[in-house]
């Protein structure tokens, strides 16, 4: 890849859909790459899951080849405590994965996301699929909103990125 170009996968984890969702900054302008989902089977036991999950994204990383990997931070406060355990695992397993692979896996809440796409932490789901389908010149919005949420975590943290990087020169 040419200095001038950045990938990002950008991973919404979940145990039942994990969305994935990679964009390319070349030379100012960004891309979509690929956009999809991991689905491992829902009868498994929670290892077989997890191992399914890992070995999906491990490929996944493995085709797309990102410079980062961004996934979503869990919540600090769950309504049921079993299901932060369970996402604990699945993000577990992805950040695993970002690492076999030596790529630096980065987190981001999903307020800053918002922030950093449509201006405000509170923003709807659909606002922010609007401003994803926006920003990648898609002729309709990526489905399902697992998908749609991954790319919105890649577009997000570019922006962090290149905000940084104008920081940076103001001194």
């Amino acid at each position: 890849m040419p200095k001038s170009s950045l990938r990002i996968l950008g991973i919404d984890p979940a145990l039942r859909i994990t969305g994935y969702g990679a964009i390319e900054r070349r030379n100012g302008t960004v891309h979509l790459i690929e956009a999809g989902v991991v689905v491992p089977r829902v009868r498994g036991t929670l290892e077989q899951r997890l191992n399914e999950l890992h070995a999906g994204i491990t490929e996944v990383i493995s085709q797309i080849e990102p410079a980062s990997i961004v996934i979503e931070e869990l919540y600090t406060s769950y309504r049921n405590p079993r299901s932060a355990l369970l996402m604990g695992h699945a993000r577990g397993v992805l950040c695993l994965a970002g690492a076999q692979a030596g790529i630096t896996v980065h987190t981001l809440g999903h307020a800053r996301v918002k922030r950093a796409l449509v201006g405000s932490g509170s923003a709807r789901k659909e606002q922010i699929n609007a401003m994803v389908t926006r920003l990648l010149r898609l002729r309709q919005a990526p489905e399902p909103h697992d998908v749609s949420d991954a790319l919105a975590l890649a577009l997000a943290f570019l922006n962090v990125l290149e905000s940084r990087v104008e920081l940076s020169h103001v001194r």
